[in-house]
């Protein structure tokens, strides 16, 4: 029986992201693929073969439902799905590197990894990337590490900044993670639910920044599967602190709140798959993310269907520009070679 207490009276409009057992779809991913409660999919490296069998993958979800968003948890580094056929875009913290003797060049670079992830992804049918990362590497955590900008909060919003840029200049939406910071915690939030024991002024001061000066240009805001613990018991992807209070009230954020992974070890601590679906909905959240499990998938979209949640579409953030052809483009080519030049491809 599907339970419904925690969101029963709420006027609430969400949707649900989910993935896919492989690289072909099964007669019941075809089914799910109709459902109006799914929003948008996410593609992992099991999902690759080639780029044309990539091709053939995001056609064939687009023909059976075009209000699907196709989405793909790419930033670059070690954190970049697909490799054959693509181009090898730096970890985002070799641009923090690059910094420290060419701040121009850096951000220089850092809008053209934006254009060089984007105009790839769309020319393999791809809407949407989960990036940039606005975490600061404090050098103290191994999952987030290079894949952030910097161990400056000024650095990381510069050079996000441009990344920002980039993702806009292919009509892409901007995802900002992980709020209010992930960086300084050393747990791993998919293994563990990790504890940041700090106060909020120093949050604030730090690990907020960059989220705060570029919120503007803020599509998505992905919470962090953290507790911090001197302003909420709960992660704050569970949180109507940090979610409401903080980012929708005190910071005005009129975005779209996305949830981490909710079969992630950081998020199970609030039951089971639906069970954390409707805390992420009670808290704020509108965008309903789970991977890695097929179980989830069919026991949330279920929760979703039984529940009083209206379906929100993502078809407004697939981006307006032809795939074919961009690759060929003279924002593409350019910004190839300045990575090229930069000897930031290798």
């Amino acid at each position: 029986m599907i339970n419904r207490l925690l969101i029963v009276n709420l006027a609430v409009l969400a949707t649900f992201i989910t993935d896919l057992q492989g690289p072909q779809l099964s007669a019941q991913e075809k089914q799910m693929l109709t459902s109006p409660y799914l929003g948008g999919i996410i593609l992992f490296s099991r999902h690759f073969e080639s780029l044309a069998q990539l091709k053939n993958l995001t056609q064939e979800i687009s023909e059976i439902n075009d209000q699907l968003l196709i989405t793909v948890d790419h930033e670059g580094g070690r954190v970049q799905r697909f490799r054959q056929g693509f181009t090898p875009v730096p970890a985002m913290g070799r641009l923090g590197e690059l910094y420290r003797t060419s701040p121009v060049q850096a951000r220089q670079a850092a809008k053209s990894c934006a254009v060089v992830l984007a105009s790839e992804l769309l020319n393999a049918g791809i809407h949407l990337t989960y990036a940039p990362v606005l975490d600061i590497d404090y050098a103290r955590n191994q999952v987030i590490g290079d894949r952030g900008f910097s161990m400056e909060p000024s650095i990381v919003a510069e050079l996000a900044a441009q990344f920002m840029l980039g993702l806009k200049e292919m009509n892409f939406a901007v995802v900002g993670k992980h709020f209010p910071g992930h960086g300084w915690v050393t747990l791993d939030s998919h293994v563990a639910c990790p504890v940041d024991e700090r106060p909020l002024r120093d949050i604030q001061a730090a690990d907020m920044q960059p989220f705060q000066n570029l919120l503007p240009s803020i599509d998505w805001m992905m919470p962090a599967h953290v507790v911090y613990s001197q302003v909420d018991d709960e992660p704050a992807g569970f949180s109507k602190v940090w979610l409401q209070d903080i980012l929708r009230q005190s910071l005005n954020y009129r975005g779209r709140i996305v949830s981490d992974d909710l079969s992630m070890a950081g998020a199970a601590l609030k039951g089971n798959y639906w069970q954390r679906a409707q805390a992420a909905l009670a808290a704020g959240c509108d965008i309903l993310l789970a991977c890695n499990s097929s179980a989830a998938s069919m026991e949330i979209l279920a929760g979703l269907a039984a529940s009083q949640v209206t379906p929100l579409s993502l078809a407004q953030y697939q981006p307006s520009i032809e795939p074919s052809g961009v690759l060929q483009a003279t924002g593409y080519q350019q910004a190839k070679a300045l990575l090229s030049a930069l000897d930031l491809l290798a």
